[in-house]
């Protein structure tokens, strides 16, 4: 278990479809700056069963309403945004010292197919898990359509 995540964080142990050239880009900003980057907020779950994938995300602090889920040309795109509360802004409350907690937005792809609709994805979010179940669909066999073209003589 990592108590520094930023220092020590399983980055290096990265998805087998990711491109390790750019690797090294995005986890610049938090070698640079100290913050979790977005990739961080998102750790991710896929299982497959026999109907579905199951993809578990996990995203505490966020509410039911910052987040957003997207089914655009077969990417599956899953988005939430965090402003601060309005207690953070008043000045009253003094001068901040230490500020760790995420802010900002963060946002992960999945590529899931054009067979897949919006019908075919349900999801429900509790205890900061969003959980999405994707139907399989089997792609539509695309039928070669042949055209004679007629010989004049």
């Amino acid at each position: 278990m990592a108590m520094f995540p930023s220092l020590m964080n399983d980055s290096m142990f990265t998805d087998l479809f990711d491109d390790p050239f750019f690797s090294q880009w995005r986890e610049l900003p938090s070698r640079v700056s100290g913050a979790a980057a977005s990739g961080d907020m998102m750790k991710t779950d896929v299982r497959e069963s026999d109907k579905s994938y199951d993809v578990d995300i996990d995203m505490p602090g966020f509410n039911k309403d910052d987040i957003a889920i997207e089914l655009h040309e077969g990417y599956l795109t899953v988005s939430a945004h965090k402003d601060e509360s309005h207690e953070d802004k008043d000045e009253k409350s003094g001068k901040w010292l230490r500020r760790e907690r995420y802010v900002g937005s963060c946002s992960r792809s999945f590529y899931v197919g054009d067979a897949v609709k919006e019908s075919d994805i349900h999801a429900s979010y509790k205890d900061g898990t969003l959980s999405l179940a994707i139907a399989k669909v089997e792609p539509k066999p695309q039928v070669e359509v042949k055209h004679q073209i007629a010989i004049e003589s």
